[in-house]
């Protein structure tokens, strides 16, 4: 699919989700933080982006950083190994609505961090 996400790109479920916060391993790059976690079932990368109320409390604000953070790894999804197999959470950690070209530069290094490891 190339103008989205397919479905099977998307982390869904709840145990899924429980998986990845527990057992994950988290980190820090600017205003992102991020969790990820390698999985053996070989059905490609997955993401979760999330954006917390506390912090903008317009859904408006919350959907259009969402839209930003998931078109980021969509156009660099190639940066990761396809033979990975990763989880990866997203999870906006900054107060002000940032640029589309900022949030892209921290998923690049997200994802160069998680690629490092994944070797």
């Amino acid at each position: 699919m190339d103008n989205g996400l397919s479905k099977s790109e998307i982390i869904s479920g709840k145990n899924a989700v429980n998986v990845l916060m527990n057992q994950g391993h988290w980190g820090v790059c600017e205003n992102l933080k991020y969790c990820w976690l390698l999985r053996k079932d070989g059905e490609g990368n997955r993401i979760m982006v999330s954006v917390p109320k506390r912090n903008f409390k317009r859904a408006v604000k919350r959907n259009l950083l969402k839209r930003r953070l998931r078109e980021s790894y969509r156009t660099q999804k190639k940066l990761l190994p396809a033979s990975a197999d990763a989880d990866i959470l997203f999870f906006y950690n900054s107060k002000e609505v940032l640029d589309s070209e900022t949030i892209r530069g921290n998923v690049t290094k997200v994802l160069e961090a998680v690629a490092a490891k994944t070797k």
